[in-house]
């Protein structure tokens, strides 16, 4: 089988569900990416600061080259870090060459901190030279994301934010709702760390054992009721399977509405602006420097 998609504001239709790569290393999302494509996910996601899009883009050939899919068929995504965006051309052109593509589906801004506008007027530009399709942004809220679109020619396709039931960005989804940008959930399912939270919550085991599937499956079908794209991520090729098997049942409205009651329990990344400015600012790996 292969996902559902929804068409995002750029024209193109993005899948609703997919395998994040976040903490991968190089081997683990060669492989993550590969089984991932071929149980039929089709959306991928990465970062030049998760230092894997080299293994990614082994993934992504080894899949294409076995006939299981096409690179048209794959919806990529990768993300610039800040120390990238004074210089989005240079930047692309080595994202490009890591990835082993000549184009990436969606392209974000990853944290809102250092020259972001710089970086969105930079990613603009590499739309309209066809080395990236669609373009958003990652980590940003209300403040930020407005003065982006204040001086902003193409609309933030998607915006990418920690979202799962207990932290579900309802707030975030109604202020961007008349510019047709769509969230996107990172930590879909609390995050490696947290998923015993999510996983072990009462509302979500009762619902889950209801239908017969698995927390993991039931989280991320609220998800897709709800109208987020989702990317959780995982080396475990059987949780990869596990994963996008939620498309044979549906929540019922009493159970959605018992998981919106979640809502506000907890938010697992709680960096300030402040730190984030401090922490993320001034990290400029080499990016270049993957296995």
């Amino acid at each position: 089988m292969t996902t559902p998609t929804v068409k995002i504001n750029s024209g193109y239709e993005m899948p609703v569900l997919g395998i994040g790569c976040y903490i991968l290393t190089p081997d683990e999302a060669e492989n993550s990416v590969y089984h991932a494509l071929k149980d039929g996910y089709r959306l991928i996601d990465t970062a030049n600061v998760y230092m894997n899009e080299r293994g990614v883009g082994r993934g992504m050939k080894r899949a294409i080259d076995e006939g299981i899919c096409t690179r048209e068929e794959i919806f990529l995504t990768t993300k610039l870090w800040p120390s990238e965006y004074e210089d989005v051309e240079a930047a692309v052109e080595d994202t490009l060459e890591r990835l082993d593509t000549e184009y990436i589906d969606l392209l974000l801004l990853h944290q809102s901190v250092g020259n972001y506008i710089a970086g969105y007027q930079g990613m603009e530009r590499a739309v309209e030279a066809g080395k990236v399709k669609s373009i958003g942004l990652s980590n940003f809220y209300e403040v930020k994301f407005q003065k982006v679109l204040d001086v902003a020619k193409i609309k933030p396709a998607v915006l990418q934010n920690e979202t799962h039931p207990f932290w579900q960005g309802n707030d975030m989804k109604e202020f961007m709702k008349p510019f047709g940008t769509i969230l996107e959930a990172w930590f879909p399912l609390g995050g490696r760390d947290n998923t015993k939270d999510v996983f072990g919550d009462a509302t979500i085991r009762e619902i889950a054992e209801a239908h017969g599937k698995t927390p993991a499956q039931t989280v991320l079908r609220w998800h897709y009721q709800v109208g987020n794209i989702a990317i959780p991520g995982s080396a475990d090729e059987s949780e990869i399977a596990e994963n996008i098997e939620i498309f044979d049942f549906e929540l019922t409205e009493d159970e959605m509405a018992r998981i919106a009651e979640l809502d506000g329990k907890m938010r697992f990344f709680t960096m300030s602006e402040e730190q984030q400015e401090a922490q993320f600012a001034n990290y400029a790996p080499d990016f270049n420097n993957q296995k």
